[in-house]
């Protein structure tokens, strides 16, 4: 059995050190004792008749991307972004296909951190059958097909979002210099966002899979971010933390009843998700004005969603 950890805020510095976020096989104190960030401001509340208002600035989720997990603390809906690593996006499909998560626990829960959950090997005795999946932290991204609302000039900016994720990004003049006129990209681990337990090796993701609770920028580009809670972040806020940090156990852990894709669902039963298009003017000036203030995208209140079912 391997033991998949993600590295803590407090333990960053060294993991950095070794070019690696290292996945740790022992519990350590300080794993508990992510600092605490300042609460996510309130995002606007929307509904149907927004969405049918002004259907133009709003987009629908496709099925195959939308990833349901009935919990015991509620529902998350997660949009799975295969752009940028779409072998991760696969395996997940696929074990969810497979009705292995259905009964797995969030065994590894930090408050101003993560949940992570996945662990099928706890709950069968066996792994879940597949290969491990190879790093997909960066992706090569064509800026003229995969288009950035960026903070700041469009020609300098680092972050921004597309579809309505957080992306952070070579600048795009970069793009004039490179071969494939490419750039280096990835999604920055900030609330919300779902990403990937491995261990030391950075080939070795499989299933476990964790839920960001807060920002925690020392992972980006180290674990492979592929999806975004688009409903329930209130769900993965309310997961019960620990282990405690002398490793004992979550005493009666939450528990990942089923995960479903929405695709599979028959279509009478399955939620659709209508996420707001980042695309627009309303956006380019909100990302403007935090381009003003100096703000990371992380601290960008989350692009809203509306789910009927």
């Amino acid at each position: 059995m391997k033991t998949f950890r993600i590295a803590s805020t407090a333990a960053a510095g060294l993991a950095l050190v070794a070019a690696v976020a290292c996945a740790q096989e022992t519990p350590s104190a300080d794993t508990e004792t992510a600092p605490a960030e300042a609460a996510e401001p309130a995002a606007p509340q929307f509904t149907m008749a927004d969405v049918e208002a002004a259907p133009e600035t709003w987009r629908e989720v496709e099925p195959d991307n939308l990833w349901i997990l009935e919990t015991n603390k509620g529902r998350i809906i997660v949009e799975m972004l295969p752009e940028v690593a779409p072998k991760h996006v696969e395996q997940f499909r696929a074990i969810t296909k497979s009705g292995d998560y259905d009964g797995t626990v969030f065994h590894r829960v930090i408050d101003d951190f993560m949940a992570q959950g996945g662990d099928i090997f706890a709950l069968k005795g066996r792994e879940s059958g597949l290969p491990d999946i190879p790093g997909e932290f960066i992706f090569r991204r064509d800026p003229s097909e995969m288009t950035m609302n960026p903070i700041g000039p469009e020609q300098d900016a680092k972050q921004g979002l597309y579809k309505g994720f957080p992306m952070a990004s070579q600048a795009q003049f970069v793009a004039e210099m490179t071969a494939d006129n490419m750039l280096d990209s990835w999604i920055p681990h900030c609330p919300g966002v779902v990403s990937t337990a491995r261990t030391d090796d950075p080939n070795s993701a499989n299933s476990q899979f964790f839920l960001m609770r807060h920002q925690a920028s020392h992972l980006d580009k180290n674990y492979t971010a592929w999806g975004r809670v688009v409903d329930g972040f209130d769900v993965v806020r309310a997961i019960k933390k620990g282990p405690k940090p002398n490793g004992t156990p979550i005493e009666n852990p939450d528990v990942l009843n089923k995960a479903v894709m929405a695709s599979d669902l028959p279509e009478a039963e399955r939620p659709v998700v209508y996420v707001q298009r980042t695309d627009t003017q309303a956006w380019t000036d909100k990302l403007a004005a935090a381009d003003q203030l100096d703000t990371d995208i992380c601290d960008v209140p989350r692009v809203p969603a509306v789910v009927e079912g």
